[in-house]
């Protein structure tokens, strides 16, 4: 359990680190209130247990699991507030403390007062009260030395001096036990700011059900990091305006809890993804090719760069895909026939309702031209273009899908690609014209057609 607790542990370290979130102290960076760890910290929560133990504010419960839970089927039977009022809480503590040492399964409860209605303001929310009647004595200590949330993070709270807690709005529950719990140890109660829960599609809270959860998920996917920082910012939160695409500094110098909504915010995944291509988009082709390569090597299990395909070539691929990647995991998958040799669907390369002849002829027109091009570089473009364009004329007036299409299916075997000229000043001249020949030869095997 302490391996599995350690992994995890780093795993959030470096889930921040990797969106630029750097602590001010904590584990890693220690500070003044170290330790940071809870399961370094016994001693001072044993400390504050005890204190309220000897000042008669908490008292040992000496239920067993099975009188709790009957107790508990009894009160959703008669469909009453489920909640704890131990005939314990006033057994005098030396009576207490011998009944401990004969039943070691007891637990520390708080002694919650009857008849209080405790009121706090919320940052976000406003004024929000509670009857603590409706509370219970709840647990607090599993033993002395084995504190439970609600009082590990209130200990936590007085020795760290924190002054602002912002959480969930699933917490707002929590709260009054925890208001009780700073009065009984005459702390100062900090500001409270619950934020509003993060949704998935259907409006119910975020879970795996709607998809990837975690910060390496997102990663993996081929998110970007300052990408994401952005997105999530804004759930939940708007400065104000339409503007959507912000700094990791201008969201810090605008950001304030006023502005924070109350409800849900829905995790939008399309919004994210135009978000990701935005910033795909701002990026360096240099450095979006250093982002891509691991998802190419992983995609094409092949070794890139190599002696066969330069680092200069990966980052023409990598800009002519550029406008349309929204996630940098799809590089390999758009790009792959820039790497190896695309498979002819016969069915694919067909536009509209073109025979197989017409399509022969279409790419025996294309690969005519293109074999009379000594150089094939972007101001090229235009004029052969438009030699395919006059020449494609004579098979339909009107219809340059009868020449563009079955050559750009021939160059990528795919369904939707980069134009065929973009494709054709990547590949150069002899591959292209192989792809169009090879897709001839598909043809042709297949009706008896050949040259």
């Amino acid at each position: 359990m302490e391996r599995s607790d350690k992994k995890y542990e780093q795993n959030i370290f470096e889930g921040l680190r990797w969106l630029g979130i750097d602590p001010d102290e904590g584990p890693e960076q220690e500070g003044p209130f170290a330790p940071y760890r809870q399961s370094e910290r016994t001693a001072v929560y044993e400390k504050y247990i005890r204190q309220m133990l000897a000042e008669g504010k908490a008292f040992y419960c000496f239920h067993s699991e099975k009188e709790l839970a009957e107790e508990k089927e009894r009160m959703m039977a008669e469909k009453r507030a489920v909640l704890h009022i131990c005939e314990y809480r006033d057994m005098p503590m030396a009576a207490a403390a011998a009944l401990t040492e004969k039943n070691p399964d007891h637990i520390v409860r708080f002694k919650t007062p009857a008849g209080r209605k405790i009121t706090f303001h919320d940052l976000i929310r406003g004024e929000v009260s509670f009857d603590s009647d409706l509370l219970g004595d709840f647990s607090i200590a599993r033993k002395v030395d084995a504190p439970l949330y609600h009082f590990a993070v209130i200990v936590d709270d007085i020795e760290m001096k924190t002054t602002h807690v912002i959480r969930g709005e699933d917490h707002i529950p929590n709260t009054p036990k925890h208001i009780l719990l700073f009065e009984a140890l005459d702390a100062t109660i900090p500001q409270f700011a619950h934020i509003p829960l993060i949704l998935g599609s259907d409006r119910s809270k975020l879970s795996k059900r709607h998809g990837a959860t975690s910060v390496d998920e997102y990663r993996a996917a081929g998110y970007l990091p300052e990408a994401l920082f952005n997105f999530m910012a804004l759930l939940g939160w708007n400065p104000g305006g339409d503007k959507e695409i912000f700094s990791k500094e201008e969201l810090i110098e605008k950001f304030s809890l006023e502005k924070v909504q109350k409800s849900g915010a829905v995790f939008d995944i399309k919004k994210l993804d135009w978000m990701n291509g935005e910033y795909i988009r701002r990026k360096s082709v240099e450095e979006l090719t250093e982002i891509c390569l691991p998802y190419l090597k992983d995609f094409l299990q092949v070794s890139i760069p190599s002696n066969q395909f330069s680092n200069e070539y990966i980052k023409k691929v990598v800009e002519l895909e550029q406008p349309r990647l929204k996630k940098i995991s799809e590089i390999g998958e758009l790009t792959d026939y820039f790497f190896r040799t695309p498979q002819y669907d016969k069915q694919l390369l067909r536009w509209k309702l073109m025979s197989d002849q017409e399509i022969f002829d279409s790419l025996s027109r294309s690969e005519k031209i293109i074999s009379e091009v000594k150089i094939f570089e972007s101001e090229f473009r235009s004029p052969y273009a438009d030699l395919l364009r006059k020449d494609g004329a004579s098979v339909k007036v009107g219809d340059i899908g009868l020449i563009f299409w079955p050559l750009r299916v021939a160059l990528t075997g795919k369904k939707a690609s980069p134009g065929p000229f973009e494709i054709m000043e990547i590949l150069g001249i002899e591959e292209s014209l192989a792809r169009i020949r090879a897709a001839k030869d598909t043809l042709g095997r297949e009706n008896g057609q050949t040259g």
